[in-house]
């Protein structure tokens, strides 16, 4: 279907869905500065082919959702602080709100409970619904994503320096960073997404940028603190998944992450960086498919 807007939380919350009204419902919550169209398109079908209503959307700040206000770019000065002296860092919103966001459009479409599935930011969504929301969770999927915990090792310095460069400031400059940000974090060579990059840098520019809106994201990650011992309320069927050369969360933080939730699986993809590589779909999508057709059956 097309995009459409959802009137929720106070704001608007752009999403479309993939597949059959009377489908499992399964949403899908993007990362930091992600828009919804990075759960690519053929991605979400081959999902819904498999028996999934697949709702994706984009968080509050990015692409056609509300563009929230506050939040200053974040300083090194405010980063050393966090890490060395356990400083919080402000934010104009904070992840739980994010959360509320996601059971808004549930609500809005009406669909009670859900199989939940997040990639890098959107797993700490996910899990916070999952501590804060539990009834409205069929099953959760966290993927290349942490607990908050701050031992887990932090981003190697060339991911790190993906997430602090200043906006690209044309289309040209946007086309050619897109590409350079995926080649690091991909962790490797992968062609057929290095074929499409040009014309998913394109598109994603075309739904229009939002610089600040990435700023106050990142913020709300670092302001909402560890979500470990939290997790251990958690009871929604738990599957994780994380690259083995992931950079910039790194493999710890999904071994965290299943250490964390009481009888969580752990999938460790061999050569999996920070990404959805085609070559890895098979078996993401395999592992998502499985774990939510396992919680459906138990549950019945």
């Amino acid at each position: 279907m097309t995009a459409q807007i959802a009137h929720t939380n106070g704001i608007e919350i752009c999403y479309e869905i993939f597949g059959e009204d009377h489908a499992e419902p399964m949403v899908l919550i993007m990362g930091l500065g992600a828009q919804m169209i990075h759960w690519d398109d053929e991605f979400c079908r081959e999902l819904a082919g498999r028996g999934f209503r697949v709702i994706r959307f984009d968080n509050r700040d990015i692409g056609k959702s509300s563009r929230m206000s506050g939040g200053k770019r974040l300083s090194l000065v405010e980063l050393l602080k966090l890490r060395f002296l356990r400083i919080p860092v402000a934010a104009p919103y904070k992840l739980r709100d994010m959360a509320v966001d996601t059971i808004g459009l549930m609500d809005h479409l009406r669909v009670r409970s859900a199989h939940i599935v997040g990639a890098s930011m959107g797993g700490m969504i996910a899990q916070e619904i999952a501590i804060t929301f539990p009834e409205r969770v069929r099953s959760m999927t966290s993927i290349m994503s942490t607990t908050g915990n701050p031992k887990v090792p932090p981003p190697t310095r060339e991911a790190a320096a993906v997430l602090m460069a200043p906006p690209p400031a044309t289309r040209e400059e946007y086309l050619a960073r897109f590409a350079q940000t995926w080649k690091i974090l991909r962790a490797g060579s992968f062609p057929e997404d290095e074929a499409l990059d040009p014309a998913r840098a394109a598109r994603t520019w075309e739904r229009g940028l939002n610089p600040p809106g990435v700023g106050r994201q990142l913020r709300a990650i670092l302001a909402s603190g560890s979500r470990k011992e939290r997790l251990r309320q958690v009871k929604a069927p738990t599957l994780v998944i994380h690259g083995t050369v992931d950079p910039l969360v790194r493999p710890e933080g999904g071994k965290d992450t299943a250490a964390s939730i009481s009888g969580a699986k752990l999938l460790m993809i061999e050569g999996m960086g920070h990404a959805l590589p085609i070559r890895m779909w098979p078996q993401v999508i395999g592992a998502i498919d499985e774990h939510a057709k396992d919680a459906a059956a138990k549950a019945a």
